[in-house]
């Protein structure tokens, strides 16, 4: 990820210990109106509270021209 900041703390209850995760199986986001495998959704955790601090697919090129 280009001009992104990387998460040190929860901004729910300012745990400092991190982690990541993914879906699994059936859980891909697919883009709308088109044909695609889809990506895997990824995530950073709390792993004091669980808040989910940041979502992104791993594979966002497959979402080119999706929009409009």
């Amino acid at each position: 990820m280009k001009n992104s900041t990387r998460a040190t703390e929860c901004p729910k209850c300012g745990g400092r210990e991190l982690g990541k995760g993914k879906h699994n199986g059936y859980a891909v986001m697919y883009p709308e109106n088109k044909m695609s495998i889809g990506s895997t959704v990824e995530y950073i955790i709390c792993t004091e509270c669980g808040f989910i601090i940041e979502s992104y697919v791993k594979k966002p090129e497959k979402f080119k021209g999706t929009l409009f």
